[in-house]
């Protein structure tokens, strides 16, 4: 198998006219290929400079997730630390885990801060968002998002060999001359859900109107841990 590294996007282009397949930290592909068979020409973007960016508003597909530091919203830099162990997160990337992972332990942290997708074809860049993203399977080159007032992660135990634990993400935004706005996101077994709710008048106002959600349709269980997430943002003095 030969490996390309592209340096520019226009490289990057190249490869994926040739038929070069993307492989992300290669941490999902590896032993599907040791079954399978390797491609004949795989891609990885670690020496594209525009998908190792980690800057306020601004993360990279190619990120590995240990690097992610508090330069970006504290709801994705709990994300990324809350995956697999610490050799996993060397090596696994930030495109890989929203797109190639069925678990998308990231995906409820970007869907809280409304992040747009930077995304790369044969013959452009556009931005989308999250939806197409994971829909066309596209590839990821970057995220980016306006910084919100506060955000939060928190990821329950798993059970060995049982379904994904229970994921709740929730950020507030300031949206100018209206209502703040709380976004809230959770990864319920393998199904992503997220909605969002005016927070200007305190968690019971907010807890109120998710419940008329898709979110609010939780069992009880489920519903408890997002209600104390909520509550413990909502209080935070820098909401306030």
């Amino acid at each position: 198998m030969l490996l390309r590294l592209p340096e520019s996007v226009s490289e990057a282009q190249e490869c994926l006219a040739e038929g070069a397949v993307p492989i992300g930290g290669a941490t999902l592909v590896w032993a599907g290929w040791q079954r399978d068979g390797f491609p004949e020409q795989a891609m990885s973007l670690r020496n594209l400079p525009e998908a190792n960016v980690i800057a306020p508003g601004a993360l990279g597909a190619a990120v590995v997730l240990n690097r992610i530091d508090d330069r970006v919203p504290e709801v994705l830099r709990r994300a990324a630390g809350s995956v697999g162990t610490g050799a996993v997160r060397r090596t696994a990337t930030v495109g890989g885990n929203i797109v190639g992972s069925t678990l998308r332990c990231l995906l409820p942290a970007a869907l809280v801060l409304d992040a747009r997708a930077t995304v790369l074809e044969r013959d452009r860049v556009f931005e989308t968002d999250l939806a197409e993203l994971l829909a066309k399977h596209h590839l990821l080159v970057s995220l980016r998002w306006r910084d919100p007032v506060a955000s939060s992660y928190r990821k329950l135990e798993g059970e060995a060999g049982g379904p994904p634990p229970f994921v709740v993400a929730a950020a507030v935004h300031d949206v100018g001359d209206g209502p703040g706005l709380l976004r809230v996101a959770v990864r319920d077994g393998y199904e992503v859900l997220a909605d969002s709710a005016p927070c200007d008048a305190g968690p019971e106002q907010a807890i109120g109107a998710l419940r008329d959600t898709a979110v609010g349709t939780l069992p009880d269980a489920a519903w408890d841990v997002v209600r104390e997430q909520v509550t413990e943002l909502l209080d935070r003095p820098e909401v306030g």
